[in-house]
């Protein structure tokens, strides 16, 4: 039996993922969540921590988690240079809503960094992490940055990261480094029919043609 709770951190979202064999940590947060997080996670057993993508609001908590669940970080290694400056990879926006998250994300990358961590785990498309206790598969999303995942659960939901977001309304990327691969990686997601869609930013909702 699955079991998904979602670790609401202000405004944006962390995810456990839980199975018989084991369990997942979709995302860190920001540091003030850290405690939150951590007791969230107690008593289960947390085989691997996830990031979707190398943003400070996912990344922030990772190295600190990593050391108190004993569990290893895994990201797509077109993020790696995220970790240190999110500036790495120029952000864009065209929606009025858009700009207003984008200078604000401006504002955080420039004074916010994640205390540094070496990912033990590169994931790509297609890859499976049944070996870590839970039957999911990676989903590759680029757009909102170059490494950008999903995770896929099943047949049933799929944590989209920041390749969607229901911050105000339910959208595509509201900022991204690469607008047509964005829309790509929407299209994507509007092919896995009846799924719940898990957004690194807000409430979960039934999936729908992006």
């Amino acid at each position: 039996m699955t079991k998904i709770d979602r670790i609401p951190c202000g405004n944006s979202n962390c995810f456990c993922v839980e199975e018989d064999g084991g369990a997942l940590l979709i995302d860190t947060s920001r540091t003030p969540y850290r405690d939150k997080i951590l007791a969230a996670c107690k008593g289960k057993n947390i085989r691997l921590i996830v990031l979707t993508h190398g943003h400070v609001d996912h990344i922030q908590n990772a190295a600190a988690l990593s050391k108190a669940l004993g569990a290893p970080i895994a990201m797509h290694r077109a993020d790696y240079a995220l970790i240190e400056d999110n500036r790495n990879e120029p952000m864009s926006a065209h929606t009025f809503l858009g700009k207003i998250v984008l200078a604000m994300s401006n504002k955080s990358f420039r004074e916010d960094r994640a205390e540094a961590f070496e990912p033990a785990v590169y994931v790509s498309d297609g890859d499976t992490l049944d070996s870590y206790g839970v039957k999911a598969s990676v989903v590759g999303l680029p757009g909102h940055t170059r490494g950008s995942i999903g995770i896929r659960l099943g047949g049933s939901d799929i944590f989209v990261g920041d390749a969607l977001m229901n911050i105000v309304y339910p959208t595509k990327a509201l900022l991204y480094g690469d607008r047509a691969e964005m829309a790509k990686s929407a299209m994507k997601i509007s092919a896995f029919k009846g799924a719940a869609v898990h957004f690194g930013h807000g409430k979960s909702i039934a999936n729908r043609e992006w």
